[in-house]
C-alpha cells in the first residue's frame, strides 16, 4: 500500500460532497464488444438424458379416462392369477421417448403369477403418448403407472 488510509479523526472533516461531473458532449460513445464467440451456439447437456421431473408429464393420447378404457378393454386376467385368487396392484415404469413411443418398460413392483407380465405386455402395446415437455421441447421422460388387478365375485 503506496497511501495509508485516512484516520478517523481525517474522515470527519473531509467533504466527500456531491460533485457534478459533466462529460464530453462530443465524445464518441463505445460499448464494449461481448467476449467470446458471437456464433456460438446453446446446446444441450444431453439430448439423451432421462427426465424424472418435467414441467408437462406425457400423456395418454385422450387423457387418463381414456388410459383407463384403453386398460380394462385390453388387460386379459391371466389364468394362473384367476385361480390363485392373486389381486393386487402392479407398478410399471417405462421411458416416453421424444417422439411418444414407450420403450425400457420394467416392473417396479409386482403381484406375480402372470399379472407383471400382462401388465407389461399391456402397456408395450399402447399406441403413442403425447411426450413429456421440459424447457418448450419434448424430452424422455421416465414414468410410472399403477395397473390394478381385481377379481369380480
Amino acid at each position: 500500500v503506496k497511501e495509508k488510509p485516512p484516520t478517523v479523526k481525517e474522515l470527519e472533516v473531509a467533504d466527500p460532497g456531491q460533485k457534478n461531473i459533466k462529460g464530453d458532449k462530443n465524445a464518441d460513445v463505445t460499448i464494449d464488444e461481448p467476449v467470446g464467440e458471437s456464433n456460438a451456439k446453446v446446446t444441450e447437456e444431453d439430448p439423451n438424458k432421462i427426465f424424472t421431473s418435467v414441467e408437462k408429464y406425457p400423456e395418454f393420447p385422450g387423457g387418463l379416462d381414456a388410459f383407463i378404457k384403453y386398460l380394462s378393454k385390453h388387460i386379459n386376467y391371466p389364468a394362473v392369477a384367476r385361480e390363485n385368487g392373486t389381486q393386487g396392484r402392479v407398478i410399471v415404469n417405462f421411458v416416453c421417448e421424444k417422439d411418444g413411443s414407450l420403450t425400457d418398460v420394467k416392473v417396479l413392483r409386482g403381484i406375480g403369477d402372470g399379472c407383471d407380465e400382462e401388465a407389461v405386455r399391456v402397456i408395450k402395446a399402447s399406441p403413442k403418448w403425447s411426450p413429456g415437455i421440459q424447457n418448450g421441447r419434448p424430452v424422455r421422460t421416465s414414468y410410472s403407472v399403477p395397473i390394478s388387478f381385481t377379481l369380480s365375485e
